[in-house]
């Protein structure tokens, strides 16, 4: 079914109900899911706008999305309310958060305030019910990090390792993996971050995005947003953020009570897990997908692996595979 052919039907799914909506483009995401702004709805006289998702049924499924639609507002979260729905077609007729996304507004000036919610927000998501929610297990975590040797190294770098350095690469993986799974398990968002945080009037943040939920590390989110692949901080700045965060899961029984140091650790290892497959699966888009902007963003993440990996002996090895393979240098000239 072709683009058109998928716009009309939604089209004509909402102007059943309002004849005189009008739909036009809001954004698309990294999968197959789009999105439209609908306005002139006839019973509304204050200007009120909303969201509809197009999720082609043979792509995406919808279930999850409204699924972990529910936990989260049931959580005070504030997800988008579902006006409408209908899973055959693959449409969802969703609340509007609006244009503006925490990237847009993230500055010196804003940072602890919007940083601030966002944490609040997250301890909140932590809370929300995790039954029956896929468990973010070793072997999820390693077939993420499998993406980074498959689509960055591979495809995208033509790098073949040795035998001697897959068994570094593999090694790595296992000991990020032990580490990460120490951590206490809660409700994970899985893609919490500077693009799916909206800002808004009340209640801030719009949450967005969260249909890939897990049961999974209580570290996963908050690296997602604090060495978010799309922004970077002062170092001093992202471990003030992350300890306040920790005193606060503790103090309401999401953590047992552990030193700076372990959680510092426990973020750093979550955070390495977390880059290593995004290094993936900015490749993939690229290759795959054809979405080449994500290719901007692979220095930064990267950055972010090099610096942390370097910090701890069972990591170092792989950082310097990357710095012989020179692909700090490669980045940029890498074939797209």
């Amino acid at each position: 079914m072709n683009t058109d052919t998928r716009l009309q039907l939604l089209t004509d799914w909402i102007k059943k109900d309002w004849p005189n909506a009008t739909i036009e483009v809001a954004s698309a995401d990294a999968s197959f899911r789009r999105y439209f702004r609908v306005s002139n709805i006839d019973a509304m006289e204050n200007g009120t706008t909303y969201i509809a998702m197009d999720a082609p049924p043979e792509q995406e499924d919808c279930t999850p999305f409204i699924d972990v639609t529910t936990r989260l507002r049931n959580a005070a979260v504030h997800a988008p309310e579902i006006i409408k729905q209908d899973l055959e077609q693959g449409f969802l007729l969703l609340e509007d958060f609006g244009n503006t996304p925490y990237l847009d507004k993230l500055n010196d000036d804003t940072a602890d305030q919007l940083y601030g919610d966002a944490l609040k927000c997250l301890i909140n998501i932590q809370q929300a019910n995790t039954d029956g929610l896929p468990e973010y297990d070793d072997a999820l975590l390693l077939q993420e990090m499998q993406l980074m040797p498959e689509w960055f190294l591979s495809r995208h770098l033509d790098i073949t390792p040795t035998d001697e350095q897959q068994k570094i690469i593999d090694r790595t993986l296992h000991s990020i993996t032990a580490v990460v799974l120490q951590q206490p398990q809660v409700f994970v968002h899985r893609d919490y971050h500077s693009r799916n945080l909206m800002i808004t009037e009340n209640d801030n943040p719009g949450v967005i995005d969260y249909q890939d939920a897990v049961l999974g590390p209580i570290t996963y989110d908050l690296v997602s947003i604090l060495r978010d692949c799309y922004i970077k901080w002062p170092i001093e700045k992202v471990s003030k953020w992350a300890l306040a965060f920790k005193k606060d899961a503790i103090n309401i029984g999401l953590s047992h009570d552990v030193s700076d140091e372990t959680f510092s650790q426990w973020f750093d290892y979550m955070g390495m897990q977390r880059h290593i497959k995004v290094l993936g699966i900015f490749a993939r888009l690229n290759h795959r997908d054809g979405k080449a902007n994500y290719l901007n963003d692979l220095p930064l993440t990267l950055e972010y692996f090099m610096n942390v990996a370097n910090k701890y002996p069972m990591t170092r090895p792989l950082a310097n595979l990357f710095t012989e393979w020179k692909i700090p240098e490669k980045i940029g000239t890498a074939k797209k």
